[in-house]
């Protein structure tokens, strides 16, 4: 398999990446108030260091009760906007494109941290009321989730236009819109969270509406140049739920309005998903969607060595690929699969000595 698959650079819009290479967008749960501090800095920065074309910041609440947990980043305030800038002035000056994933978390909000414990956090210990298309807990046990009235999606759609300047004056290059794994936009998507009988619950036209709306509102503030990712679970992996044919007519219709890559992902919406674990299990999903639907993918999902990830792309079933684990063991993968397949290894002059034959 040619290396040129996996190192040939790749370019959405007028935004040019230097391999088809990303990092998937990881929480950390490690700001405060929503604000970036030195651990993203240096865990997002290793990872432009070590080679790669694509940086999407973690799941980033478009306010604040869009958080998954107290300690997730935020942009739904301009004071936000100082450190983001630090970040992306960072990654830029070592090579990799800079973007931010928008996001909601709807009724899987207040949360405790993972390091912390499990569970939603009560109102009365710091945690807050969340909000769903229908009101419906995720977990029986978990309280259920404020029904959000006409406007009050409005207002959500125009929080992510406020966020998306907010972006833009940052120095992000690419904005992914989340809109996976059982968060806010997938809950409006998937039947199994969305129960309403009005004009955005019901058939799969109504469902799709706030995607479209926020995709909209993003565009009307998101430079044309500058390219628009859209984060789906591809599958519930549910009976009854949302499905890989709703994917990719989701895909039809975005792409018409502006996105221009979907990043193929899954599950989240229900706890009874049952997923059938085995590497790469979410390629064929990228493959589908690409192929069906005209509109570049990413692929994502257990995608751990070089000879995998090359082949993915140079064979066609995705555009790129995102890792997340192998990211966190390894920062510098892009540098070692260069080496393992035989393509040019641009360290970093800093680093060259340890990548020199």
């Amino acid at each position: 398999m040619s290396a040129t698959g996996l190192f040939t650079p790749f370019t959405l819009r007028k935004i040019a990446l230097r391999n088809r290479i990303g990092v998937s967008p990881m929480c950390q749960y490690s700001a405060e108030d929503g604000f970036l501090n030195d651990w993203h800095l240096v865990h997002l920065g290793s990872r432009a260091v070590g080679g790669v074309g694509l940086v999407i910041m973690e799941a980033t609440a478009v306010e604040a009760r869009g958080r998954i947990s107290p300690r997730d980043t935020g942009i739904w305030k301009d004071e936000h906007v100082e450190l983001l800038a630090r970040l992306t002035h960072f990654l830029r000056r070592h090579g990799a494109v800079a973007a931010i994933q928008l996001a909601h978390g709807g009724r899987k909000g207040s949360t405790q941290p993972p390091s912390e414990g499990t569970g939603v956090i009560p109102i009365a210990e710091g945690g807050w009321e969340t909000v769903a298309p229908s009101p419906l807990p995720f977990l029986p046990e978990d309280p259920a989730p404020h029904e959000l009235a006409i406007a009050e999606i409005h207002a959500i759609a125009g929080a992510f236009r406020a966020a998306a300047a907010r972006a833009l004056r940052a120095g992000f290059q690419a904005l992914e819109i989340h809109a996976a794994h059982g968060y806010l936009l997938h809950q409006f998507l998937s039947p199994l969270s969305n129960r309403r009988a009005d004009g955005y619950g019901g058939p799969f036209e109504n469902r799709i509406r706030l995607v479209l709306e926020v995709v909209d509102a993003v565009r009307e503030v998101w430079p044309e140049d500058l390219p628009l990712l859209l984060r789906i679970s591809a599958t519930d992996w549910v009976e009854g739920g949302w499905d890989i044919g709703q994917s990719v007519e989701l895909a039809r219709s975005v792409q018409s309005r502006g996105v221009d890559l979907i990043d193929c992902s899954s599950g989240g919406a229900s706890p009874l998903q049952e997923i059938p674990l085995a590497p790469g299990y979410q390629v064929p999903f990228a493959e589908r969607i690409r192929r069906e639907s005209g509109t570049a993918t990413a692929a994502v999902g257990l995608i751990v060595t070089p000879q995998q990830a090359n082949e993915i792309v140079a064979s066609g079933k995705a555009d790129m690929v995102l890792l997340a684990r192998e990211f966190l063991r390894d920062p510098y993968f892009p540098l070692h699969a260069a080496q393992a397949l035989g393509a040019a290894c641009d360290a970093p002059a800093q680093y060259a000595r340890a990548f020199s034959k």
